[in-house]
């Protein structure tokens, strides 16, 4: 299994990748290369919404940690090593202080705030359950994306160890090869006799209706690589590398992202919340899902 590193998806736009290309297509290019690369930089890469920094306060030398960052040590840097993730970003707004939240959250940087069932805004006292005033979904307020939370209950729909296939036959996404339709047994026969599969899953969720509808919507989603990524916590070595006060029942392992993966048709992207990473692997896997609304 390869292993790609947080940052490295040639697809993923960072305010510090973009300015280090900029620096060295004026220093080598010229001014004229610098704003054709501008150009292409903003059409290629640009997000169509925001996504969450990695979390990271804590800064590094070649060897060890140099400090993490806190209103008293800004910039825990030693010479050389300037310019980290650590000094940059909304995460470091967060750690001197100065984040203005609308919800909480214990990573640096993030903000969520509970929904109930029924899409209404809860207070962060609210826990899980079924009534329409119970938590079941939460809001990103940097992202504005609305993520399904998992619960504990093995005949639950919506059962946090329940493992699906991936499966899509959108010629769009999947890249010439649909996956594989599953069976009904990994998901514990919860869709109602349908295989367990990304699709299948989707789909069940969607159909609910009325009071059942999940946090009141029904154009629910599988998240997209980067967003996915977007809920890591890279700061320490909790696992799950989540914040759990608001994305409970997360075990440690494989989710699927909705993405196809690109080089091999019979792959799709996954991102894992105990590793902290993300890459491709076969869609005949049965991994986890944490379905999204908004963005894009």
């Amino acid at each position: 299994m390869r292993v790609t590193c947080p940052l490295s998806r040639a697809r993923t736009s960072t305010a510090d990748g973009i300015a280090t290309a900029m620096r060295s297509a004026m220093s080598s290019l010229g001014l004229f290369a610098l704003l054709a690369l501008t150009a292409a930089t903003a059409t290629a890469q640009t997000p169509t919404h925001p996504l969450n920094d990695t979390g990271q306060v804590t800064c590094y030398n070649a060897s060890a940690a140099t400090g993490t960052v806190s209103p008293g040590t800004p910039a825990p840097e030693d010479p050389g090593f300037e310019g980290q993730d650590c000094t940059q970003g909304a995460a470091l707004h967060d750690a001197l202080g100065i984040q203005t939240k609308v919800g909480a959250s214990s990573t640096m940087g993030r903000d969520y705030t509970k929904i109930a069932n029924d899409g209404s805004v809860l207070p962060a006292s609210a826990t899980l359950g079924s009534n329409p005033t119970d938590w079941a979904c939460t809001r990103d307020n940097l992202t504005g994306l609305i993520w399904e939370v998992k619960v504990n209950d093995p005949t639950h729909l919506r059962h946090y160890l329940h493992g699906y296939t991936w499966y899509d036959t959108n010629a769009a996404i999947n890249g010439g090869y649909a996956g594989t339709v599953g069976n009904t047994s990994t998901c514990a026969n919860t869709l109602g006799g349908q295989p367990c599969n990304t699709s299948n899953f989707r789909n069940a969720v969607n159909a609910l209706t009325g009071a059942n509808r999940l946090c009141g919507a029904s154009d629910w989603r599988l998240p997209t690589a980067n967003e996915l990524q977007s809920l890591l916590d890279y700061q320490g070595t909790q696992y799950p590398a989540i914040d759990t006060t608001w994305f409970p029942n997360t075990p440690a392992t494989y989710y699927w992202s909705g993405e196809n993966y690109v080089s091999y048709s019979t792959y799709a992207w996954w991102v894992h919340f105990g590793h902290r990473h993300l890459d491709g692997y076969y869609k005949s896997n049965n991994l986890q899902v944490r379905l999204v609304r908004g963005g894009q």
